[in-house]
C-alpha cells in the first residue's frame, strides 16, 4: 500500500511538472506600445478618414487601440505616468520636461512597464524618444528594464541633425 501511494505521489509530482512545462511553452502575445506626441484626435486614420496611415491602421486592427490615457500637455509627465501607471505628480514630474543636463529623472526605485514585461519574460526594445531623465546610466532606458534603447534621451532632438 505504502509502495502504491509512493508511486502515485512521484507520477503526480512528475505529471505537475510535465504541466508547468508545456505552459512555460506557450508563446506570448507580441506587444508593440506606440506613443506619439502632439497628435490630435481626428489625426488619426480610425477618428477621421481623410488621415491615411495604412500601417497604423492595419496595427490598430489586429490590436488592441489604447485612447483613454489622458496625458499631460508636455512630455515628461505623460512618459512617466504610461511608463509606471501612476499620475505624475506622486513621481514629482507633474510640472515640466526634463532638459538636457538637468540632474534628475524618473526615480530609480519606480518599476517600469519594461521592468515588469521582463518579469513576465519578454523581450523588451525602445526605440525614439526617453524623456525621463539621463543624466547618469541608472536613469536610462537599458537601465530601466528595456535590453535595447535606440533613439534619443532628450527632447527637441531630430532623426536628421541630432541636435538639441
Amino acid at each position: 500500500m505504502i509502495g502504491e501511494l509512493l508511486f502515485f505521489l512521484v507520477l503526480g509530482i512528475g505529471g505537475l511538472a510535465a504541466v508547468e512545462e508545456v505552459e512555460r511553452k506557450v508563446k506570448q502575445p507580441n506587444i508593440v506600445m506606440m506613443v506619439s506626441d502632439d497628435l490630435g484626435w481626428a489625426d488619426m486614420p480610425w477618428h477621421d478618414s481623410l488621415a491615411i496611415a495604412p500601417t497604423l491602421t492595419g496595427l490598430a486592427d489586429s490590436g488592441i487601440i489604447l485612447e483613454r490615457h489622458y496625458v499631460q500637455p508636455i512630455c515628461s509627465p505623460t512618459r512617466s505616468a504610461l511608463m509606471t501607471g501612476k499620475y505624475p505628480s506622486r513621481l514629482g514630474l507633474n510640472h515640466m520636461t526634463i532638459n538636457a543636463g538637468e540632474p534628475y529623472g524618473l526615480g530609480v526605485d519606480e518599476k517600469t512597464i519594461a521592468n515588469h514585461l521582463k518579469d513576465l519574460g519578454y523581450a523588451t526594445h525602445l526605440s525614439g524618444k526617453w524623456h525621463l531623465g539621463y543624466c547618469s546610466w541608472g536613469l536610462t532606458p537599458t537601465q530601466r528594464g528595456f535590453d535595447t534603447s535606440f533613439g534619443y534621451y532628450n527632447g527637441h532632438e531630430t532623426y536628421f541633425s541630432k541636435i538639441t
